[in-house]
């Protein structure tokens, strides 16, 4: 599928519903078996109209796992040479639409307005593409930001941890991955210019983003911390038993 047709049927078609529904029940099964999913404030996603979902961005996976909060349809940017590739049409049906990374999308931008004026919910990542190391977050780029201030869609900050690393090679590794949502921040009544876009990104959507984060790595620290206070006290206890 072209870019020119796969922005055609993003504007005009859309997500395949009954597709949509087969997929993400059958792989919300799998990260939840798999990847022990846990998902925390999906209260905070609106159930209708339109908004912009925010996360970090760890692997191709993180669209699924945001998926798997909600039962709305959620249209994606994905980068042109996934939608050029042999499953662009069928990441197109499930609400994928196509963006050049490295610079400024005007087409992928208007897609973009399109499904939310149309009251879509629509995945943006602002850091743009994935930073796999699991200490640090990218930086965000101000598209979010713009197109929010645009439509007057409120913005929803979202963080995924676990996500970084997940197959070896083929094969996905059974790892804990945890997503949560904040509340809904509601863009400035402001002209949608460069500065404003970039200021409301940096200043309340990306904070948000990074308290969550951190938040869910330094649980994640203090599980494995207990685990392994756990395992080491069992095994003195087993030592102490057999002398």
């Amino acid at each position: 599928m072209t870019n020119r047709e796969a922005h055609e049927f993003a504007r005009k078609r859309g997500v395949s519903p009954l597709l949509y529904r087969i997929v993400r029940a059958l792989t919300l099964a799998f990260m939840r078996l798999w990847f022990r999913l846990e998902i925390q404030g999906a209260e905070h996603i609106p159930r209708r109209g339109a908004a912009i979902i925010c996360p970090n961005h760890k692997s191709f996976w993180d669209a699924f796992f945001v998926g798997a909060a909600t039962t709305r349809p959620l249209r994606y940017m994905a980068k042109t040479e996934l939608i050029e590739g042999p499953f662009g049409s069928l990441l197109v049906r499930l609400g994928a639409f196509p963006v050049k990374r490295g610079q400024s999308d005007r087409e992928a931008l208007q897609t973009a307005r399109h499904l939310l004026e149309q009251g879509e919910l629509l995945v943006i990542f602002p850091e743009g593409t994935r930073v796999r190391d699991p200490e640090r977050l990218g930086q965000p780029h101000r598209g979010a930001g713009r197109l929010a201030i645009e439509t007057q869609a409120p913005i929803v900050p979202a963080a995924i941890a676990g996500s970084d690393h997940l197959f070896l090679g083929p094969l996905p590794k059974p790892r804990k991955v945890r997503v949560a949502f904040g509340r809904p921040l509601p863009p400035p009544p402001v002209p949608a210019t460069p500065d404003a876009a970039r200021e409301f990104v940096d200043r309340a959507l990306w904070p948000r983003v990074e308290v969550e984060y951190r938040r869910l790595r330094e649980r994640r620290g203090l599980l494995a911390t207990i685990f392994a206070l756990l395992g080491l006290g069992g095994y003195t206890l087993l030592r102490k038993r057999r002398r």
